[in-house]
């Protein structure tokens, strides 16, 4: 709303323009005139969210592929700690609805509502003595055992336990949204739910006040990695990211006075080739599935080192493709997906332990050792 701020809609960036060091700008598309553009600034900022629909589940919107992370790493920053996926447990299942996962809080279990599997057993108190009331990793490692153990695709939610009366006071939003948009009725039905990726801990490596490891690039938000997090964020802790740090990095910013340098060379090659989009679609589900199957909520060394052989074909066939077609929204997107998926993967075969979010069967407890972020340059 301010007047020296003017608003670019409809535009994705898709490289940094990074010398000696130094991010001079980046190559953006513009989606309505198909053409991409050179934008030269004396600061970029990263604040592209994260990246949770990397995952086969999200409660992510659909724009949310990792973007940030992706051009930065390409342009030579430093990522960290990306092994730490948060994976909320009770989002709804369902096929029609993939794209994005509606959230059911850990409310309606701290009110009674019971976890059930498809024979209607309860089996909570199988992983841990405090049942549903257990922590929100521990629960999603729980879910994700018993429908892995049982070949099952979601399992139910009941809230039956906590009364018609109540579940209309405390959860009317819940109640009404199920009703409406997927014909659940709470009251008298359960909800099928699935763990579904919520939140990166990780991503470009930042210190306190927004600076990324490259000069005159900023990130700040969910697409940055101050390390304010730690193993497993808290909840509500994402604020500090969006608004604590993000005010630092600004004020930072307005001192940092290296000028522009004269006759930046622009120069940026565009394929020619077509492709049909149900290629990419395929290419963006089998990435999906990928990490979904092997570099989810439970992890071993097999698992991860057979993700990593088949992310890094990927990798390199995407990138490929993307210098001989035309660029647009969906090769943009499938690019960053494909180089976030592999920086998971590769930070969570680093790393041989189990902590916080992360958690390796091979490696069940945490090493002293591991008691630093996992960095790749």
């Amino acid at each position: 709303e301010k007047e020296n701020i003017k608003v670019f809609e409809d535009f994705i960036a898709v490289e940094l323009i990074v010398e000696d060091g130094r991010c001079l700008g980046a190559w953006v598309f513009d989606e309505k005139r198909r053409k991409i553009i050179p934008f030269i600034a004396r600061v970029v900022f990263l604040a592209t969210g994260g990246g949770a629909q990397v995952y086969l589940h999200s409660t992510n919107p659909s724009i949310a592929t990792g973007d940030g992370i992706s051009i930065a790493w390409r342009a030579g920053a430093l990522i960290a700690n990306l092994e730490f996926v948060q994976f909320h447990p009770t989002s709804v299942y369902s096929r029609e609805k993939r794209e994005r996962k509606f959230l059911i809080s850990g409310a309606e279990r701290g009110e009674g509502a019971v976890l059930l599997n498809l024979s209607g057993e309860r089996f909570m108190e199988k992983y841990d003595e405090r049942k549903e009331l257990a922590p929100r990793d521990v629960v999603a490692r729980a879910i994700d055992k018993e429908l892995k153990e049982r070949g099952e695709e979601y399992v139910l939610l009941d809230l039956s336990p906590v009364g018609e009366k109540k579940i209309k006071e405390k959860f009317p939003n819940i109640y009404r949204h199920l009703l409406e948009n997927y014909g659940i009725d709470i009251t008298r039905n359960p909800i099928p739910v699935v763990p579904a990726a919520h939140y990166l801990c990780g991503g470009v490596k930042t210190d306190v006040n927004g600076r990324t490891s490259i000069r005159g690039l900023y990130a700040a938000g969910e697409v940055a990695c101050t390390g304010v997090h730690g193993a497993n964020r808290l909840a509500s802790n994402s604020l500090l990211e969006a608004l604590v740090f993000s005010d630092r990095a600004a004020r930072d910013a307005l001192e940092f006075d290296e000028p522009v340098p004269l006759g930046v060379r622009l120069r940026f090659r565009e394929g020619k080739e077509s492709i049909e989009r149900i290629v990419l679609v395929h290419m963006r589900e089998r990435i999906k599935k990928t990490m979904c199957d092997l570099v989810g909520i439970v992890r071993n060394d097999y698992r991860l080192s057979r993700a990593l052989r088949i992310l890094r074909l990927l990798n390199e066939e995407i990138s490929e493709m993307f210098s001989r077609v035309p660029v647009s929204r969906d090769t943009i997107e499938l690019r960053s997906l494909s180089d976030l998926a592999y920086l998971i993967t590769l930070c969570a075969s680093m790393r041989k332990e189990s902590r916080g979010l992360h958690y390796n069967t091979d490696h069940p407890e945490p090493r002293k050792e591991w008691e630093r972020e996992t960095v790749i340059g």
